[in-house]
Protein backbone atom coordinates (compact mmCIF):
# COMPACT_ATOMS: atom_id res chain seq x y z
CA UNK A 1 0.00 0.00 0.00
CA UNK A 2 2.91 2.35 0.60
CA UNK A 3 3.93 1.96 -3.04
CA UNK A 4 0.35 2.58 -4.24
CA UNK A 5 0.06 5.73 -2.11
CA UNK A 6 3.48 6.97 -3.30
CA UNK A 7 2.53 6.37 -6.94
CA UNK A 8 -0.71 8.37 -6.55
CA UNK A 9 0.16 11.56 -4.66
CA UNK A 10 -2.77 13.79 -3.85
CA UNK A 11 -5.38 11.28 -5.02
CA UNK A 12 -8.19 9.71 -3.06
CA UNK A 13 -7.67 5.94 -3.04
CA UNK A 14 -10.50 3.48 -2.51
CA UNK A 15 -9.50 -0.08 -1.64
CA UNK A 16 -11.97 -2.95 -1.73
CA UNK A 17 -11.33 -5.79 0.72
CA UNK A 18 -13.16 -8.87 1.82
CA UNK A 19 -14.33 -9.20 5.40
CA UNK A 20 -11.34 -11.16 6.67
CA UNK A 21 -10.80 -10.06 10.26
CA UNK A 22 -7.16 -9.14 9.62
CA UNK A 23 -8.37 -6.53 7.12
CA UNK A 24 -10.32 -4.74 9.85
CA UNK A 25 -7.95 -3.59 12.59
CA UNK A 26 -9.64 -1.64 15.39
CA UNK A 27 -6.96 1.05 15.53
CA UNK A 28 -4.84 1.42 12.45
CA UNK A 29 -2.05 4.01 12.67
CA UNK A 30 -1.23 3.60 8.97
CA UNK A 31 -4.78 4.56 7.96
CA UNK A 32 -4.68 7.51 10.36
CA UNK A 33 -1.51 8.74 8.60
CA UNK A 34 -3.12 8.24 5.16
CA UNK A 35 -6.58 9.85 5.31
CA UNK A 36 -6.83 9.77 1.50
CA UNK A 37 -7.10 5.97 1.66
CA UNK A 38 -10.63 4.66 2.14
CA UNK A 39 -11.36 1.01 2.80
CA UNK A 40 -14.57 -0.60 1.55
CA UNK A 41 -15.56 -4.13 2.48
CA UNK A 42 -17.49 -6.61 0.38
CA UNK A 43 -20.60 -8.04 2.02
CA UNK A 44 -20.14 -11.17 4.08
CA UNK A 45 -20.64 -14.35 2.05
CA UNK A 46 -20.39 -12.59 -1.30
CA UNK A 47 -17.35 -14.02 -3.02
CA UNK A 48 -18.62 -13.11 -6.51
CA UNK A 49 -17.26 -9.50 -6.49
CA UNK A 50 -13.81 -10.78 -5.51
CA UNK A 51 -12.18 -11.63 -8.83
CA UNK A 52 -9.61 -13.99 -7.33
CA UNK A 53 -12.46 -16.00 -5.81
CA UNK A 54 -14.05 -16.19 -9.28
CA UNK A 55 -10.74 -17.37 -10.70
CA UNK A 56 -10.35 -20.01 -7.97
CA UNK A 57 -13.82 -21.26 -8.89
CA UNK A 58 -12.81 -21.54 -12.56
CA UNK A 59 -9.60 -23.36 -11.57
CA UNK A 60 -11.52 -25.74 -9.34
CA UNK A 61 -14.19 -26.56 -11.94
CA UNK A 62 -11.77 -26.80 -14.86
CA UNK A 63 -8.73 -28.53 -13.45
CA UNK A 64 -9.38 -29.99 -10.01
CA UNK A 65 -12.96 -31.26 -9.73
CA UNK A 66 -13.07 -35.03 -9.90
CA UNK A 67 -9.29 -35.29 -10.18
CA UNK A 68 -7.19 -37.51 -7.98
CA UNK A 69 -3.61 -36.60 -7.18
CA UNK A 70 -1.09 -38.86 -5.50
CA UNK A 71 1.26 -36.07 -4.44
CA UNK A 72 1.47 -32.33 -3.89
CA UNK A 73 3.88 -32.22 -6.84
CA UNK A 74 1.27 -33.79 -9.13
CA UNK A 75 -1.35 -31.29 -7.92
CA UNK A 76 1.05 -28.41 -8.54
CA UNK A 77 1.74 -29.65 -12.07
CA UNK A 78 -1.99 -29.78 -12.83
CA UNK A 79 -2.47 -26.24 -11.51
CA UNK A 80 0.56 -24.93 -13.43
CA UNK A 81 -0.67 -26.57 -16.64
CA UNK A 82 -4.11 -24.99 -16.20
CA UNK A 83 -2.62 -21.56 -15.43
CA UNK A 84 -0.46 -21.68 -18.57
CA UNK A 85 -3.46 -22.61 -20.73
CA UNK A 86 -5.72 -20.03 -19.06
CA UNK A 87 -3.15 -17.23 -19.35
CA UNK A 88 -2.63 -17.88 -23.07
CA UNK A 89 -5.97 -16.16 -23.77
CA UNK A 90 -6.29 -13.98 -20.67
CA UNK A 91 -6.98 -10.27 -20.99
CA UNK A 92 -7.21 -7.64 -18.25
CA UNK A 93 -10.64 -7.15 -16.76
CA UNK A 94 -11.90 -3.60 -17.01
CA UNK A 95 -14.69 -2.86 -14.56
CA UNK A 96 -17.35 -0.64 -16.02
CA UNK A 97 -20.67 0.64 -14.86
CA UNK A 98 -23.47 0.95 -17.37
CA UNK A 99 -24.94 4.41 -17.66
CA UNK A 100 -28.67 4.18 -17.23
CA UNK A 101 -30.86 6.98 -18.52
CA UNK A 102 -34.38 6.55 -17.22
CA UNK A 103 -37.10 7.43 -19.68
CA UNK A 104 -38.86 10.65 -18.75
CA UNK A 105 -42.56 9.99 -18.04
CA UNK A 106 -43.79 12.62 -20.52
CA UNK A 107 -41.63 11.23 -23.32
CA UNK A 108 -42.79 7.69 -22.59
CA UNK A 109 -46.42 8.83 -22.68
CA UNK A 110 -45.83 10.71 -25.94
CA UNK A 111 -44.21 7.64 -27.50
CA UNK A 112 -47.17 5.47 -26.47
CA UNK A 113 -49.66 7.89 -28.03
CA UNK A 114 -48.01 7.83 -31.47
Amino acid sequence: MNEVVAANPGRELHVILDNLNTHKPKRDRWLQRHPQVHLHFTPTYSSWPNQVECWFSILSRSALRGASFTSAHQLREAIDKFVAAYNADAVPLEWTKAVVHPTAPRRLYADLCK
